[in-house]
């Protein structure tokens, strides 16, 4: 019996922070060129569906400590077109979509 491919399952995921991060001085130190009115964004990637990474974010498992502690939501149109992928490709998207926003003025936090 010929094995099954692999299930791509890793996605990137965009978490809304709430304005109060821009009080952080390293987290505005990684944002010379925010825009402002650009939203505030933590970028990350998981093997996990988005829903339940971000539910652990809050919940303080294995949390990331803006996402913990200004996360909002969920912000899927940024991100759901690229899910799934392999975790190689979910891993360098990560960066990309983190570089990406940044460009566009948003404040980026990643990992």
């Amino acid at each position: 019996m010929p094995a099954r491919p692999k299930r791509h399952h890793y996605s990137v995921y965009v978490i809304e922070l709430g304005p109060e991060v821009w009080d952080v001085a390293r987290f505005r130190r990684a944002n010379p060129d925010y825009q402002f009115g650009k939203p505030f964004v933590y970028v990350g990637m998981t093997g996990l569906d988005p829903d339940v990474r971000f539910d652990k974010h809050k919940a303080g498992i294995q949390a990331n400590r803006y996402a913990r502690d200004f996360g909002v939501r969920l912000l899927p149109r940024l991100y759901e077109m690229y899910n799934p992928m392999p975790y190689d490709a979910a891993r360098d998207m990560e960066v990309e979509l983190g570089i990406a926003l940044r460009e566009a003025g948003y404040g980026v936090w990643q990992a």
